[in-house]
């Protein structure tokens, strides 16, 4: 249950270091609208905006991430 436990707040950190809208999401997921709106909701209450990655083809969230103003 303990290794449980710190998995799970490891996890929690990693998502909190990360750029990218899929933190929050299994990696490389498609980038469905209701997937970018919610990615794009918890970008914008941490002041930033969501933004399309350089030679990305948009379709996986991978290719978005989270950038502040």
């Amino acid at each position: 249950m303990k290794t449980l436990m710190i998995m799970a707040a490891t996890l929690a950190l990693s998502a909190c270091a990360t750029g990218s809208v899929e933190a929050n999401s299994p990696v490389g997921g498609v980038a469905s609208y209701d997937s970018l709106k919610h990615a794009r909701d918890a970008c914008v209450k941490r002041g930033g905006e969501i933004v399309q990655r350089a030679q990305t083809t948009g379709k996986r969230l991978a290719d978005f991430e989270c950038k502040g103003k």
